[in-house]
């Protein structure tokens, strides 16, 4: 899509700096994806350590504050995308890739040094504001950097090519990440002490720092735009809202208690001032005339489904396999390493075909079928179900995520007008933050209904007490809940699918 120039904009908006060689971009793209993996490894890494850091910090009361520990980085970071987006798109991608991962590595520092848990939780959520803007805004700098290569190579040369398909390779390592972040962190606790999970992050985040200093070379803005802070603050105030509602609801408060329904409310008010104001912001934060270009719209909307889906298959599927197969949680988190190899494998593949010229939404439509058929094999689980079966789901549900999540990043980035590229961008992980975080709320209560309605009575923290025929028949309510858990989130893949058709078939230009 060509740019569009307006009155209020000087002819010359960026001016590049030296040309960046195919040696050049191979190591700026391998300190984006090293990056990336850092981000991903420090939003679920302290879940499989917090015994270890309660037991430190405040053996007490610690234990109920883990749920603030384990949510702080995510909340901080959802906050910050949308205005993370509009930095990229003002100051460009470079500054606002130092800056976040500056950011990101003072929170780790703080971290490690922390000395109760009030001051960890405060320096997680430090840190989640960092690595937020790893995540989105390294995929930005992903995407320059191929097209710089494309450009400066007259759009054959073979580093452009690699440019774009580790570009797309970028969102797989997001995925793979997630099934190496409680053994890391595990293995970290277990046999160098918790606070190196933090400290591991200052060499390595150094390393990359320095190295984005010197090799990365893309466009310097030169035209300053505003920056609506206020828009920047309602999508805030929304998705921690939401985020509260969906980690509190049915849990620490029930659905009807005035806490959870005060937090809705609010996220339904925040919701409907930030839309009133990007529709009359002169520069808004997520403009909504991206929704306007059907590749945008599908794309937003594809990714907040599998955000929803992937939840459904990751965390329910480690459920099932501690509650009613008595797997260690250890040995539960090694059934998602067939998952990484598939998201690896496809990616690699996949991105490469791309750059060939293959249509991104071949991938998409595929993907969405894959991951649907992984899911509907999910459906079948039971308490005497091969435990091959599980992982020959986890390795199709790797092929299926492993298109999704690269092409889908990559063709909304294509169809964006370059001067919305980083708002484009924040705009698909913050959709797909956003469903994450309504699967994990609904499905959890499709669960607790479904087990209530099959079970022995009680609760599924009770299954854990109980023997004999109870036992078993709390086992087999378990498993066949877990089922209608899995077969929700086919039906919200087939969604997607049907979502993915109505996407545009374009080429990718050689």
């Amino acid at each position: 899509m060509p740019e569009t120039k307006t009155a209020a904009e000087p002819p010359q908006a960026a001016v590049t700096e030296r040309p960046a060689t195919d040696r050049r971009v191979t190591v700026a793209v391998a300190l984006c994806i090293v990056t990336i993996l850092l981000a991903v490894l420090d939003s679920n890494i302290v879940s499989s350590a917090t015994v270890p850091i309660v037991r430190d910090l405040d053996p007490v009361h610690g234990v109920d504050r883990i749920p603030w520990l384990i949510a702080a980085y995510q909340l901080a970071a959802t906050a910050a995308l949308p205005l993370y987006g509009k930095l990229c798109d003002t100051l460009g991608s470079k500054t606002v890739f130092i800056g976040a991962l500056a950011t990101f590595l003072t929170g780790s520092a703080l971290c490690g040094m922390a000395q109760s848990m009030g001051g960890l939780i405060a320096a997680r959520a430090f840190q989640g504001i960092g690595g937020g803007g790893l995540m989105s805004v390294t995929m930005v700098v992903l995407h320059e950097l191929g097209s710089t290569a494309r450009a400066n190579g007259g759009g054959a040369e073979p580093g452009a090519q690699r440019g774009d398909s580790k570009g797309s390779l970028g969102g797989i390592i997001a995925g793979a990440g997630m099934a190496l972040g409680p053994w890391l962190g595990g293995a970290l606790a277990d046999h160098a002490g918790w606070r190196w999970i933090f400290y591991v992050n200052l060499p390595v985040g150094v390393a990359v720092l320095a190295g984005a200093v010197v090799v990365v070379k893309l466009p310097v803005r030169t035209t300053r735009h505003r920056i609506d802070f206020l828009g920047a603050g309602l999508a805030a105030a929304f998705s921690t809202t939401l985020l509260l509602v969906t980690e509190w609801g049915g849990g620490r408060y029930a659905w009807t208690s005035p806490t959870v329904v005060g937090l809705a409310v609010a996220a339904v008010a925040a919701l409907v001032l930030f839309l009133w104001r990007q529709a009359t912001a002169a520069e808004p934060i997520l403009p909504l005339s991206l929704f306007a270009l059907r590749p945008m719209r599908y794309g937003f909307a594809i990714q907040g489904l599998v955000g929803v889906a992937m939840m459904g298959s990751i965390v329910y599927v480690m459920i099932y396999l501690q509650v009613v197969r008595g797997v260690a949680a250890t040995s539960a988190g090694l059934f998602l390493v067939p998952m990484a190899i598939g998201m690896t494998v496809v990616g690699l593949v996949s991105g490469r075909l791309v750059a060939a010229g293959w249509s991104q939404k071949t991938f998409v439509v595929s993907g969405t079928v894959f991951a649907s058929a992984a899911l509907a094999v999910l459906t079948t689980l039971g308490t005497d179900t091969g435990l091959w079966t599980v992982r020959g789901a986890m390795l199709l549900m790797g092929i299926g995520f492993g298109q999704l999540i690269g092409q889908l990043i990559q063709l909304v980035q294509e169809a964006a007008p370059p001067s919305q590229l980083g708002v484009a961008t924040t705009g698909v992980r913050f959709f797909q933050t956003l469903g994450t975080a309504l699967g994990a709320s609904v499905f959890g209560a499709v669960l607790s209904r479904a087990y209530a309605a099959k079970g022995p009575g009680g609760t599924t923290s009770d299954i854990g007490g109980l023997t004999g025929a109870a036992q078993r028949q709390a086992l087999d309510a378990f498993a066949s809940s877990a089922d209608v858990v899995f077969a929700c989130a086919t039906g919200v893949m087939v969604l997607a699918l049907i979502l993915s058709t109505r996407l545009p078939g374009t080429r990718r230009k050689a």
